[in-house]
């Protein structure tokens, strides 16, 4: 089969499309026609080598780890996914390979793909969409009449972040760059506020902030309420030791995503009752991942690239 691979860290273009052996499901794993897959911004920084001691993912490795496609098969003790189920799911954590024409993952990564999508649709939402059920939900319960905070509110997942917050019933400030503003307005954003011009100092206090930056953090973090929390979700690769110690900080709340497949399965009914929907940039083919990764590393990408890895009709 086909796959997206290197073989040696650096720019976007040591990406290549190379032929691979098919994986085979194992026992609980499910083997699925992957037709599309997202394309996460934090890549740039593994596939460069910037994170080679916090990914010990030997090479050859592959990219990608959230995808939508068809199952083909499933091992030994699986229950509850048939050939021909439309599924969509994420690659095991801390690891990669959904850019490819097949992929082997445990059946706890995967839920059904929501009704009303195609399958290119939605693989623009696992990683997003899971990451902020993770934050919003789960680790800090944000509440209807909250006032919620979104930094880089334009992005893969601050759109998402965007659109919970609306369906909670929070109060959602929106921070994006100038070409995102009408964008997070449309998701459902209360206010929306150039970054560029707009200071912590121009803002007034939150009981959640969703920083999808990673700058300033003290700063912002002075502008929660007196139980408020700052959830922190980006670190800086070039400055790895104090991302970290970020999340040990007062109310700053970080963690590495790692759903359990419930949470894919919720990801799911948000989607197919409207309250949640994949914001794509542009669809490329796999032949381009490194054209798609050299977008992603320029920055203003609003929502997500999606590559597709299948000659089909959307399914």
């Amino acid at each position: 089969m086909r796959a997206v691979r290197y073989d040696r860290y650096g720019p976007p273009e040591v990406l290549r499309v190379a032929d691979v052996p098919e994986p085979v499901a194992g026992p609980g794993q499910v083997l699925v026609d992957v037709h599309a897959a997202g394309v996460s911004g934090g890549e740039d920084a593994i596939r460069e080598g910037r994170l080679r001691m916090v990914m010990r993912e030997p090479l050859p490795r592959g990219i990608g780890n959230e995808f939508a496609g068809v199952v083909a098969g499933t091992g030994p003790g699986v229950t509850g996914y048939r050939p021909g189920d439309r599924v969509w799911g994420l690659t095991p954590w801390r690891t990669f390979g959904a850019v490819a024409e097949r992929v082997v993952v445990p059946a706890a990564r995967l839920a059904p793909a929501p009704a009303g999508l195609d399958l290119v649709e939605a693989a623009a939402l696992p990683v997003a969409g899971t990451t902020v059920l993770t934050a919003l939900a789960d680790r800090v319960r944000l509440r209807a009449g909250d006032r919620l905070l979104v930094r880089g509110a334009a992005g893969a997942v601050g759109v998402v972040a965007v659109q919970f917050g609306r369906e909670t019933g929070a109060h959602v400030t929106a921070l994006a760059g100038a070409n995102g503003l009408d964008l997070v307005r449309r998701l459902g954003a209360d206010e929306a506020l150039d970054y560029r011009t707009t200071s912590p100092a121009d803002l007034g206090t939150f009981d959640v902030i969703l920083d999808l930056v990673g700058t300033d953090v003290r700063a912002y973090r002075r502008l929660l309420t007196r139980r408020g929390r700052l959830v922190a979700l980006v670190a800086d690769p070039d400055h790895l030791v104090r991302s970290v110690l970020t999340g040990f900080l007062p109310r700053v709340v970080a963690f590495s995503n790692n759903p359990p497949a419930e949470r894919i399965a919720r990801l799911t009914e948000l989607v197919e009752r409207g309250a949640i929907r994949p914001v794509i940039s542009a669809v490329l083919p796999m032949s381009e991942a490194a054209e798609a990764h050299r977008r992603v590393a320029r920055g203003g990408v609003p929502g997500k690239i999606v590559l597709t890895t299948q000659a089909s009709e959307p399914v």
